[in-house]
């Protein structure tokens, strides 16, 4: 490590510290973390298997679906292995290319994740208002451009931010992180530099994100309860909406865990640190683990196929 006038420096490396103040703690903090990370890579993974098996399951929703597992898979994997390996190591040492690359995919997959409840709130919207029209407007080919653009879009956004680090601000005042993985904010208080354009860039596509789309997302069940409430009885009022259940769900479990950390990082300085720590990790965690528990138990096909595995493993056993 390079040192300039004792105070600032050009690391090599960085040393992550979990989750501080609960040192003590990290060996028994590791069992529930590490449940919870096998239970998102079962339940994603099983997720995949069955819609790529059930060929009833080839439509929109489902494919939008196996767009969130794999995202899922990819956030929960960029952060949980070296957060066992903190815990029950000590191994908090990651290279500064690791750190940025790190940060790069826990922004960008949440960017995108957003990107693909919008998408589907497009699906069900054309689904229930415009039904008819449903398999015409929404091609495989369709879905898959939407999940594309959601991809670009989560790069184009989130590219510019390691970058950005990496030749702006190049000197630290320290290269411990007292966080568990390499989040942006956590990353920038440690430089040296004017990190103003930085923070200004972070907000703004923290605002075109998770405002805009939630706002969006927000019309589209406006629109779509307005045409609910047209349908003549309330039996199809029930099944329409019942469609729309998992996706309303999912959505609530990816955005208030991020707003409640987010609100808790700017204006909770009453709450202890290892608070902030433990919120911070557990919204990349909840969406992973809840998410394909949603689906499985409110999605009739997937759920069949999934106890008609389940029977036929305990035959062969």
């Amino acid at each position: 490590m390079l040192t300039f006038y004792n105070v600032c420096s050009i690391p090599s490396s960085f040393q992550l510290m979990g989750i501080p103040g609960l040192e003590s703690l990290h060996i028994w903090l590791s069992i529930p973390f590490g449940s919870m990370y096998l239970v998102a890579v079962v339940g994603n993974v099983t997720i995949l298997a069955v819609v790529r098996v059930e060929r009833s399951l080839h439509q929109p929703m489902y494919f939008f679906l196996c767009m969130l597992a794999v995202i899922d898979l990819v956030l929960s994997t960029s952060t949980m292995p070296k957060l066992l390996g903190i815990f029950w190591f000590g191994a908090g040492g990651i290279s500064l290319d690791a750190c940025l690359g790190q940060m790069f995919l826990i922004h960008c997959f949440a960017t995108v994740e957003s990107g693909i409840f919008l998408a589907m709130a497009f699906d069900r919207y054309v689904a229930i208002c415009d039904p008819l029209h449903h398999t015409t407007v929404l091609t495989h080919t369709v879905v898959g451009h939407l999940g594309l653009a959601a991809l670009l879009r989560g790069v184009i956004y989130i590219g510019p931010l390691p970058l950005m680090i990496r030749l702006r601000l190049p000197l630290y005042k320290t290269h411990v992180i007292s966080h568990s993985y390499c989040e942006h904010m956590a990353v920038v208080s440690l430089t040296c530099g004017d990190s103003r354009v930085n923070n200004v860039y972070g907000l703004s596509i923290g605002f075109l994100v998770l405002i805009l789309d939630s706002m969006a997302i927000a019309a589209s069940y406006v629109m779509i309860f307005r045409a609910v409430m047209g349908l003549a009885t309330p039996e199809a009022r029930l099944k329409a909406l019942g469609t729309c259940g998992s996706h309303v769900c999912a959505i609530l479990i990816f955005y208030v865990p991020i707003a409640v950390s987010s609100l808790i990082h700017r204006f909770g300085h009453h709450v202890p640190p290892p608070i902030h720590m433990l919120l911070a990790n557990f919204y990349l965690l909840i969406p992973p683990v809840l998410n394909p528990t949603v689906y499985a138990v409110r999605t009739k096909q997937i759920r069949e196929r999934i106890l008609q595995i389940l029977k036929i493993e305990a035959k062969i056993g």
